[in-house]
């Protein structure tokens, strides 16, 4: 089993270079970091842009596959995006992960002076936006005519390092959401409810996302896609008990992830306060001791 750990573009880089290498020390497998103009209850705190901080990301480490959890059609557009894409595949010598989501109302919208779209129309935009993606960073000339989006005669030279593109890892927990997943994916990611953010217990949220895995496993069948192709990944720190406050949790939650199913986990690098709070040596000294175990396991 893979596991990853989620950076937020809150600290300056002479302090976040040093947490960066220090989880590919440890042996993560995957670093992120949110993609947003504001988050939540951190909307008057320090926060950097995303690709600035995964750029350095890139340059400070040599194995760690980075990557957004998530970019959204909220502030992004496609074209853009998938220029800023390219260039971190490029910089990070093919370690980059595109990772996708609809986007909620919220702030992003809020501070852009956009309409919030009802949820199918959301959902539509989303389809739009990962297709529109996809083709971008696929072919070296792309044109696209669709409801929410166009690209007319779009060059996309160099192209992407990683062939046929660069991964997308869709975050998705409804239908519609998954099925983008099912097409488009090479890692699928779940926060269990997304309407209870957090807030849900480690084994109601655990068997939400075992019914979205099946969800995603006939999603896969239906368009004849091999199921074991989507790398399967269940978000811990929103949809646990806190299962990153020791070693033993740590293992004891990814033992459930595989046992559903799920062949990768990830958890927040704790803040110092707030939100996803916690010590940092400690969950340093945790994460060395549980990441052994978890590797080892098979779903």
């Amino acid at each position: 089993m893979e596991i990853g750990i989620i950076i937020l573009p809150e600290y300056s880089w002479k302090k976040a270079s040093a947490i960066w290498q220090q989880i590919e020390e440890i042996g993560f497998d995957y670093g992120w970091s949110y993609d947003h103009l504001a988050w939540r209850t951190l909307c008057d705190s320090t926060w950097f842009g995303t690709f600035p901080v995964l750029s350095a990301a890139a340059c400070a480490t040599t194995r760690l596959r980075i990557g957004t959890l998530v970019s959204t059609p909220n502030f992004r557009h496609p074209i853009q995006l998938a220029r800023d894409a390219m260039a971190l595949d490029d910089i990070s010598d093919g370690r980059f992960i595109l990772g996708l989501g609809a986007g909620g109302p919220g702030l992003d919208e809020r501070l852009t002076g956009i309409s919030p779209l009802p949820p199918r129309q959301r959902s539509d935009r989303f389809s739009e936006f990962v297709e529109i993606l996809d083709q971008l960073l696929k072919f070296p000339r792309a044109n696209y005519d669709g409801k929410y989006y166009r690209a007319v005669d779009t060059v996309m030279a160099p192209g992407c390092v990683q062939q046929p593109r660069i991964p997308f890892a869709v975050a998705a927990t409804g239908p519609r959401g998954i099925s983008v997943a099912a097409r488009h994916s090479t890692i699928w990611v779940t926060n269990g409810s997304q309407k209870h953010f957090g807030t849900q217990c480690q084994e109601d949220a655990l068997a939400l996302a075992g019914k979205q895995l099946n969800l995603l496993r006939n999603q896969c069948e239906v368009i004849g896609r091999a199921p074991t192709s989507v790398i399967s990944m269940a978000n811990g720190s929103v949809m646990g008990d806190n299962p990153a406050r020791s070693a033993d949790s740590m293992v004891r939650f990814a033992a459930e992830c595989a046992g559903l199913g799920f062949n990768a986990i990830t958890f927040h690098y704790p803040r110092a306060s707030g939100i996803f709070a916690g010590d940092t040596k400690l969950f340093a000294r945790a994460a060395a001791k549980a990441l052994p175990h978890i590797r080892d396991m098979s779903s």
